[in-house]
């Protein structure tokens, strides 16, 4: 009998370009399985559950087409030991499997997991990269000194000179690494928005069983109308309206947020490229193939603030995962301890900007990276909610959120909770910021120029509550030292009424 080899494919392992692929087998079989370990390490989004299983099943689907052995798990399967050992050790047994390989998987617990599986196993295996990311996992040892702290710029201008992406020999092209400073702008009244692209699928076969198999979820769905691309097709189609559509526009109001508009000019490409359907290297290509034909109509800082995104912060935050995991999970340097308030999971508060990037969250399981950023995760560091807290709900309720990038945006960007590895200074702001660029402060309950009194914005008196309460911490930081200026410039009484606000609004959280 030949060598027979069973190879593991995971939920976010969906890259048919990978060279297992390449050409069909008949002594591989593949095996893909929904367990129940993976829907309820936290609660997540029942988009997300339905994006994953539903994107696995098609995939797997379309494998099976092109030739390839597929095992495939179902959540309900009466075969699903609901265990990726349990499950692999039956398969080798029944199928008298003499090999057993795995792709590496992108997050530490999954990559701990099986590399101790293989490691027991009385057979041969081995793990593949797999084949997706721009940089390898140990970057940071290349890009930066041991006694260096990781820069994104620093590592982005290493990455433009790699690749030669928007380079002029060893110069930037038009003399500029980036164009940040012109991609802060907020949407103007007559600006016109796309109506963006949505696929109709049909999910209700997955919600039933998710439904039968008691999985605990959150956020809403339209089983019949499910809206994200499920195939590599889709996710192809989906950067061409991208680019077609929202590219000439999108540098520009990539931090504006709106009322009216959940996407604006985003391409929802990350839940794609997140389970590998389509890959960083063509999204790039494709990118600046539609720039090169159009730059009449499209500029440079509409590409550069996209193509920053993908060449520079996704990759960015892979190697801070994998050079400071696993102790990054632990870090909260703030000491923050207190909860998320109820409202996080409903949407149901005053706060109109709170009230939109939830409530927008709940329904389409997407926020983009301003409403995360400067809307649910600047009000959780301001109120100092437990980094713990704040990694599970961004971890469950958005459908990109896989840990390797997740953790690094939320514990780091965030919440600062790393100290400054992924920022040099906390990211947040008072009521001012998110009034420049949204239009939630307009119809809101709270006044946005008010510090404390009676309808005062939290956001104000906690803002300056956070930089008195973390002085110790972040006084001697030399990009925020304006704060600490101000807050020397204020009187006695006025950062007392300020701090006393801010202490009621901290004790009653959850009904603000």
């Amino acid at each position: 009998m030949k060598n027979r080899t069973l190879r593991l494919v995971l939920g976010d392992q969906l890259n048919e370009q990978h060279s297992w692929f390449s050409q069909t087998d008949n002594n591989v079989t593949y095996v893909m399985m929904e367990v129940l370990g993976e829907t309820n390490y936290v609660k997540h989004h029942i988009q997300k559950v339905c994006g994953f299983f539903g994107a696995m099943r098609a995939f797997c689907d379309r494998m099976r087409q092109a030739g390839h052995r597929f095992i495939y798990l179902t959540l309900d399967s009466p075969d699903n030991a609901q265990s990726f050992e349990e499950n692999i050790l039956r398969l080798i047994s029944h199928h008298h499997i003499s090999r057993f390989e795995y792709q590496e998987p992108d997050e530490y617990r999954l990559d701990r997991l099986l590399a101790d599986f293989a490691a027991s196993l009385p057979i041969p295996t081995s793990a593949v990269d797999s084949e997706h990311f721009l940089a390898p996992r140990n970057i940071f040892s290349t890009v930066f000194r041991k006694d260096q702290n990781p820069l994104m710029e620093t590592f982005y201008r290493y990455m433009r000179r790699q690749t030669g992406i928007l380079m002029d020999g060893h110069k930037p092209l038009s003399g500029r690494w980036n164009y940040d400073a012109e991609n802060r702008k907020s949407l103007p009244k007559d600006i016109q928005v796309p109506n963006h692209l949505n696929f109709a699928h049909d999910v209700s076969d997955i919600t039933d069983m998710i439904a039968v198999m008691k999985v605990e979820t959150i956020g809403n769905i339209e089983a019949k109308n499910f809206p994200w691309p499920l195939t590599r097709g889709e996710a192809l189609r989906l950067l061409d309206f991208f680019l077609s559509d929202c590219l000439a526009k999108f540098g520009a109001y990539q931090d504006a947020m709106h009322s009216d508009h959940a996407f604006i000019f985003h391409s929802r490409l990350s839940f794609a490229m997140n389970i590998k359907l389509i890959g960083p290297d063509e999204v790039l290509k494709k990118t600046l193939q539609f720039w090169e034909a159009n730059t009449e109509t499209v500029d440079i800082a509409q590409v550069e603030g996209f193509i920053r995104q993908i060449l520079g912060w996704r990759e960015f935050m892979r190697g801070v995962y994998w050079h400071y995991m696993p102790g990054y999970q632990e870090l909260n340097h703030l000491g923050h301890e207190a909860k998320l308030p109820a409202f996080f999971w409903t949407g149901d508060t005053r706060m109109n900007c709170l009230h939109h990037a939830i409530k927008q969250s709940l329904d389409h399981a997407y926020a983009h990276h301003i409403q995360r950023l400067m809307v649910t995760g600047n009000f959780a560091n301001l109120l100092g909610v437990h980094p713990d807290a704040v990694d599970e709900w961004y971890l469950g309720i958005y459908i990109d959120a896989i840990q390797w990038v997740e953790i690094t945006n939320t514990r780091g960007m965030s919440q600062f909770a790393d100290g400054g590895i992924t920022a040099t200074k906390p990211y947040v702001s008072s009521a001012n910021y998110i009034n420049k660029m949204s239009n939630y402060c307009k119809s809101c309950f709270y006044n946005n120029k008010q510090r404390y009194g009676e309808g005062a914005c939290p956001f104000n008196s906690l803002y300056w509550d956070y930089f008195e309460r973390h002085r110790d911490k972040l006084a001697n930081n030399p990009r925020i030292g304006m704060a600490y200026r101000n807050l020397a410039r204020m009187a006695p009484e006025e950062l007392a009424a300020i701090r006393k606000q801010a202490a009621i609004y901290r004790a009653n959280a959850d009904n603000l």
